[in-house]
């Protein structure tokens, strides 16, 4: 289909909502005008109590500028398996929706738990692009033998460390990694960047919860030439004391 080109003020959007009449179901469609416009044109009878509710909006759109429709999105939802019910009504929910939308987006097979494409941000790209050089030129260096290269980032809140010491690894083509915290309340968002990115699929994560099924991992990992990432805590490898804290090291 060829549809490179678009008018100026023209923004084509996915959007996705549910109602309480239709439970578990998501109605998908496509406009190019304001979706809280487009969907209240399908409640045209005044009620008392709204029953729809915006779950999701999306630009429909791809990096080089063409955009796609929610006809794309219908056969995308088809091979996760989803069900249609009526019309552009589907048994789904807002996960597989977004999953739909990024293997449209990125022309790619859809992958169900695969549900973020976003790119890089500058700061990010250039702490990657700093890290990368200095990892390059600490190994060329003959000084450095035997020495292990250290660098720090300054990654204030909000700077999305877990997702650019992915791609960090990804361009260092590095296999195995260790993910060492002193705090492991944050294992869900270094799990999550990974088995919900596009950019790493097919990686393996490994935390202290799965660890015996290292071997297995561990070879498909290597069958796959994917990264193992492991994520382990300071309170995992020396344990707590009776009061909770972590014990020195021995």
């Amino acid at each position: 289909m060829s549809n490179d080109l678009l008018l100026p003020l023209q923004q084509p959007k996915i959007y996705a909502y549910s109602d309480v009449r239709f439970p578990q179901m998501l109605k998908v469609g496509y406009t190019t005008r304001k979706v809280a416009d487009r969907i209240a044109e399908q409640y045209p009878v005044k009620t008392p109590n709204q029953s729809y509710q915006l779950e999701l909006e999306e630009l429909a759109l791809r990096d080089d500028g063409s955009y796609f429709t929610d006809h794309d999105v219908h056969q995308a939802l088809a091979k996760l398996g989803v069900q249609r019910a009526e019309g552009e009504w589907f048994h789904c929910d807002v996960k597989q929706v977004q999953a739909a939308i990024v293997a449209v987006r990125n022309r790619k097979p859809p992958k169900k738990h695969r549900t973020l494409d976003f790119k890089m941000r500058p700061e990010q790209q250039e702490a990657v692009q700093r890290t990368m050089a200095y990892f390059t030129a600490f190994a060329a260096d003959p000084r450095n033998a035997n020495k292990e290269p250290k660098f720090l980032w300054n990654a204030k809140m909000r700077f999305g460390k877990t997702f650019a010491t992915y791609q960090l690894v990804k361009q260092m083509a590095w296999r195995r990694v260790l993910i060492l915290t002193f705090k492991p309340a944050v294992k869900t968002a270094w799990q999550e960047d990974l088995q919900r990115h596009t950019d790493f699929t097919e990686w393996q994560f490994l935390a202290k919860e799965n660890m015996d099924e290292w071997e297995a991992v561990k070879q498909q990992s290597e069958a796959l030439h994917k990264p193992l990432i492991c994520f382990l805590s300071l309170q995992d490898l020396h344990g707590r004391t009776a009061k909770g804290k972590v014990k020195a090291r021995n």
